[in-house]
């Protein structure tokens, strides 16, 4: 009976090793900012994107959130996501949550689903369908590159594109093809925590949302990435 059940044991903690990568299934929790910038175009503009997380190699909890801030405006718009992740894969996680955004002092609420992971040539990508109780669907796809330059030097190509069924006037969206951006930053590793960049990106506006809240910028950015 011992041996039956130290087999058992055996068999289960080498299966979840190898699904985790063996580091087996241990609570962890981990912060990370990767953008945290200013961007300098026609104002100059703080912006962030940050996620944090909790929990195990295959459930955890995560939180999102982007935005950015322009100088002398009191205050942010922001887009903030509350979910719930379970690996489905070793290298994909199926998410369910909810997310707040705010944008020129007003705001709504999202139900969340998304699929967030590494897809082939070792890109990080996430797409997030959101629906609200006005029956506005929408998707926020993102997609990154890191090609090491260097051990310590990283160049980070980007794009992300926003879109949505319904013209949302309060929230300055249109129906269609919102928003794309796309763009690079070339960070220097000090350590695998801490890590300095700079920047170019084009935001722009398209559609509806362009007639809603004009924006086709190209900006320089100087920020610092980093997690603990």
């Amino acid at each position: 009976m011992k041996n039956l059940i130290l087999s058992t044991v055996l068999a289960i903690g080498l299966g979840t090793s190898a699904y985790a990568g063996g580091g087996g299934d241990i609570f962890r929790a981990s912060f990370s900012a990767d953008k945290l910038e200013y961007q300098y175009a026609d104002t100059k503009t703080l912006s962030w994107d940050v996620s944090g997380y909790a929990g195990y190699d295959i459930n955890k909890i995560y939180i999102y959130s982007e935005g950015e801030k322009d100088d002398g405006v009191s205050r942010a718009n922001s887009e903030n996501q509350l979910v719930y992740s379970r690996a489905i894969t070793p290298y994909w996680d199926i998410q369910f949550g909810v997310g707040y955004d705010e944008a020129d002092g007003q705001d709504n609420t999202w139900g969340i689903v998304a699929f967030s992971g590494l897809a082939p040539y070792f890109i990080e990508t996430r797409a997030a369908f959101l629906f609200d109780n006005n029956g506005n669907l929408g998707l926020r796809a993102s997609a990154e590159y890191e090609a090491l330059i260097t051990q310590k030097l990283i160049l980070t190509p980007s794009i992300e594109i926003n879109a949505y069924t319904k013209n949302d006037v309060q929230m300055g969206l249109g129906s269609g093809l919102s928003n794309l951006k796309a763009g690079g930053r070339l960070r220097y590793e000090f350590t695998r925590n801490f890590a300095p960049y700079i920047g170019m990106e084009w935001n722009k506006n398209f559609g509806n949302t362009d007639d809603l809240s004009p924006l086709n910028d190209t900006y320089f950015a100087v920020g610092v990435r980093f997690w603990f």
